[in-house]
């Protein structure tokens, strides 16, 4: 058996219910932590998806955030913040206010072009593996 200082034993200085105690400290429940966004990988890989011009681009960025649990959140700070544009909580925004759709370069179309609504893209497997090098 291990003595620390010569008079105390490791047993003396640590029973059972310091270690539970420290190890509760050290280690948070999963109903305690904080959910991730589905569009933060880490890398930045989906970034041109939610502030692209192109309105396929933009529906796919919608389509994530539209299965995403912190979506309402995520909005409400983007319209907080004014962020001057892109795709927060599956609403386009521009100039701090949310717009139902954004008007491409050039002339108007004569008859207004539907709405492009598509499913979400899943992301490959590739890029869902966490890499221990980018860790942080």
């Amino acid at each position: 058996m291990y003595t620390l200082n010569n008079t105390a034993t490791l047993n003396d200085t640590l029973d059972d219910t310091d270690i539970q105690t420290t190890f509760d400290e050290l280690v948070e429940p999963i109903a305690v932590r904080v959910a991730k966004p589905r569009c933060a990988d880490g890398n930045g890989t989906l970034t041109h998806l939610f502030f692209s011009d192109i309105p396929l681009d933009t529906a796919r960025a919608k389509a994530i955030c539209s299965k995403c649990t912190l979506a309402e959140d995520c909005l409400a700070g983007a319209l907080d913040r004014a962020e001057p544009w892109g795709v927060w909580g599956g609403e386009l925004v521009e100039n701090g206010r949310i717009v139902a759709n954004k008007r491409p370069r050039g002339r108007p179309p004569k008859h207004p072009r539907p709405a492009v609504i598509i499913d979400e893209v899943l992301i490959p497997p590739h890029l869902l593996r966490v890499r221990p090098d980018r860790v942080a």
